[in-house]
């Protein structure tokens, strides 16, 4: 995949509401990508936060003290003794959400192995708020399997999230993943993190975060048959639609996943139903969703659902011949359409997905259509290469007045990223 197709980054189109009177530390190290802090604290007050800022010695090399003063009124930390108590134990009291942005390789591996030389990994260590880090660095720093080691420890950490890097140009001039997530989409990101939090009760896995919620989820492709031994299918391996699924249940959720053909374990908790062509599962959806869809809160359409089948499938295996072979496809109907097209009210919330060839600005563009014309309320868009077959996933989620970066990372990291987004939205309504 070529660095400009994605160095095309989601936008935002307003200031996250609520973010308002939220108490942020911005924690800035030592990276070229400082000067974004600046930019990052300046949205973060425009969406009515309270920020703190806080930067290391290195930080003060790239970003000047001043800056940050003049923009949040308040008064620069960085040291670990200045003035009287204890600044560390007192910032992680004041703190409902910790924002490291940047956060250098160095950073990453302090925090990794729980050190607390600086002013900014004490208040991480003291923290019982959610901490968000925002990775900057050159892509091969970021590459190194140390590093990665250090992200994935840092990721496994109750409350902690990793937001980024992303593919395009660091200062050196080079492509690569090492890029920091732009100010916009950290901000955006921000009060999904804070909901999670809240209704866990603190820093802690939200485990109950879905308690009490109903959830329908589809995956893997549908397969629609020519004749008794061949059918017209996907690469999809349902990995992603399971991985949401397990999500779900986990965070205390009442879960239906409607499988195509896949060979995948059903995860702990959910109860499954598996079809085989984009009829037979929109069948089972109408006996999930039951009577106006009122059984679910949310809909998760994440299989690749066939858009067209045989006219008419062949009840004897279709010989091969000298000539060419024609076969009439008729289309299958439009799942997901229908549902959002028939829904009455907000309920259930509709999530789509859209696996484009695409990527950067056209991506979201796809995914921004799709949502339009199937009366959705938000739909993850991805690039094929990065979608199917694979075990790692990176997208866009876009919503009506949004975009924002999933991933890069595991399909579990990514699921749980989207499972947090539903509970903060069906909070809301």
């Amino acid at each position: 995949m070529s660095g400009k197709e994605d160095t095309a980054q989601a936008r935002v189109s307003g200031p996250p509401a609520s973010l308002v009177g939220r108490r942020i530390t911005l924690c800035v190290s030592g990276s070229i990508a400082a000067y974004k802090a600046a930019v990052l604290a300046r949205a973060l007050l425009h969406a009515g936060a309270i920020v703190q800022p806080v930067m290391t010695q290195a930080a003060l090399q790239f970003l000047g003290r001043s800056t940050l003063e003049g923009l949040t009124g308040r008064p620069v930390r960085s040291e670990m003794f200045e003035g009287p108590g204890e600044p560390h134990v007192e910032l992680a009291r004041w703190s409902q959400l910790l924002v490291l942005a940047p956060a250098t390789a160095d950073l990453m591996a302090r925090l990794a192995q729980g050190r607390a030389n600086d002013l900014i990994t004490a208040t991480a260590l003291c923290a019982r708020c959610p901490v968000a880090l925002a990775p900057a660095m050159h892509p091969a720093m970021w590459e190194h399997p140390l590093t990665q080691s250090n992200a994935a420890r840092l990721r496994e950490l109750p409350g902690w999230s990793l937001l980024g890097p992303v593919f395009g140009e660091v200062a050196s001039g080079d492509e690569g993943l090492g890029r920091m997530l732009e100010p916009e989409q950290i901000a955006a990101a921000l009060p999904v993190l804070l909901a999670g939090s809240e209704q866990s009760g603190g820093s802690q896995p939200a485990a109950q975060l879905l308690s009490g919620r109903r959830l329908v989820v589809t995956a893997g492709p549908t397969a629609e048959d020519l004749d008794p031994v061949r059918s017209l299918t996907n690469r999809s391996s349902g990995k992603m639609g399971f991985a949401i699924a397990a999500s779900a249940a986990r965070r205390g959720a009442q879960v239906t996943l409607i499988a195509g053909p896949v060979a995948l374990e059903t995860p702990a908790g959910v109860s499954r139903i598996d079809v085989r062509s984009a009829l037979e599962m929109r069948s089972a959806l109408q006996q999930a969703l039951g009577e106006g869809a009122a059984l679910a809160d949310a809909l998760v359409m994440c299989a690749a659902v066939a858009d067209y089948r045989p006219q008419q499938p062949s009840t004897a295996k279709l010989k091969r011949g000298t000539g060419t072979l024609t076969i009439e496809l008729v289309p299958n109907p439009d799942l997901l359409a229908e549902l959002g097209q028939a829904r009455v009210g907000q309920r259930p919330f509709l999530l789509g997905f859209a696996v484009e060839t695409a990527a950067g600005g056209e991506l979201i563009a796809a995914g921004r259509a799709k949502l339009v014309r199937k009366k959705v309320d938000a739909i993850v868009a991805n690039a094929a290469s990065d979608a199917l077959g694979t075990d790692d996933t990176r997208a866009v989620l876009v919503t009506r007045d949004a975009e924002l970066p999933l991933g890069p990372g595991s399909k579990q990291l990514v699921a749980d990223q989207l499972t947090e987004f539903l509970a903060a939205r069906l909070q809301e309504g």
